[in-house]
């Protein structure tokens, strides 16, 4: 199987990586200059949970592509969601005609926006469920730790239907981490759109890393309504979500009603997060590199669904809004930033 993944960024690498390590044959695929050349000198390392490893790559930059001959069978779509539909349009070229796949492993609910350029025949979607990092050029790690029975990895047609190619795939993924085969990714999608929701724009704003943040109370306040008002939504647009974490959907809505708002609150807080200390989510990254976030795509998406639902989402609107008021290089993350977001609870 050719494999190219599209976006070497943290999940990106070590997807790549260790498929590479596993013999497979994979392109990467990257628009970071420094990150490409350092993997052209020195090889990719990958370190943290994953081990310690130092892997030649086969690393291109975007205008090297056109150098390419021979088609993939699978290309891995691992980039930012904003950069979905010109990425895929790029990568697609590349994509064996006959049966060869689209695979979306990001963030957000891009599944629709790949298969209106590649073809419905073509996309299947992938939700990720482990912790990543990439720090420096040609270095990404793994900070998830690597718990037997924990899945990282759920692959899924759009349609829901159960297929040999979806098995299939599963079955290379492995070689990365756990990987099942889901028959209901929209909602899997949504649990994750609301975990990301729950802690990403948090991170973003605060500066807490992965395993702070369930020690905050005004942030677990905070994610209790952000998971509430997205597990709303989903109902809404009829979709059957998925547990965010190893707790039920209701168990968010109700708390955020007063319903065993406490016994939820102390779960939480007593929780250990699948994060090493070096763990940041994504959109932390993202602050402290001076980029573009994802907001709009994770709590945005959440608020622009529930305007057109019906449902209210003030906290989700509130995050929107802080986040989007700060200049992408000229923020540095701070709790105090948090503070506007507490009116938002009373809402």
């Amino acid at each position: 199987m050719r494999i190219a993944v599209m976006g070497a960024g943290a999940i990106g690498a070590n997807v790549g990586g260790m498929l590479t390590r596993a013999g497979y044959d994979v392109t990467l695929l990257d628009q970071w200059p420094a990150h490409v050349e350092a993997m052209k000198a020195h090889g990719l390392r990958l370190s943290g949970t994953c081990g310690d490893h130092t892997i030649p790559v086969r690393a291109l930059h975007l205008c090297e592509a056109q150098a390419i001959r021979n088609p993939f069978d699978t290309i891995v779509v691992a980039v930012k969601s904003y950069d979905t539909d010109w990425a895929t349009m790029f990568a697609v070229r590349f994509l064996r005609d006959s049966d060869g796949v689209i695979l979306s492993f990001q963030n957000g609910m891009n599944d629709a926006r790949v298969a209106a350029i590649a073809g419905t025949r073509r996309t299947l979607g992938c939700v990720v469920l482990f912790g990543a990092g990439l720090y420096e050029p040609g270095h990404a790690l793994r900070t998830d730790p690597i718990v037997e029975g924990r899945v990282a990895f759920k692959i899924g047609e759009l349609d829901g239907t159960r297929t040999d190619r979806a098995r299939r795939l599963a079955e290379v993924v492995n070689h990365v981490a756990l990987t099942e085969v889901t028959t209901n990714l929209t909602g899997e999608r949504w649990s994750k759109l609301a975990s990301n929701a729950m802690g990403n724009a948090i991170a973003g704003l605060s500066g807490y890393r992965t395993v702070e943040l369930p020690g905050v109370p005004l942030v677990r306040r905070l994610e209790i309504h952000i998971a509430a008002e997205a597990v709303r939504v989903a109902r809404a647009a009829g979709v059957d979500i998925k547990p965010i974490g190893d707790i039920a959907p209701q168990r968010y809505v109700d708390a955020a009603q007063g319903r065993g708002f406490g016994e939820l609150d102390a779960e939480m807080a007593r929780a250990v997060p699948p994060s090493t200390d070096e763990g940041r989510p994504s959109l932390l990254q993202d602050v402290l590199r001076g980029r573009r976030t994802e907001v709009e795509e994770l709590n945005g998406y959440v608020a622009s669904a529930g305007r057109r639902l019906g449902v209210p989402t003030p906290v989700n609107d509130a995050v929107v809004r802080e986040m989007t008021r700060h200049t992408a290089g000229a923020f540095r993350p701070d709790p105090k930033h948090l503070e506007p977001l507490a009116s938002a609870l009373s809402e």
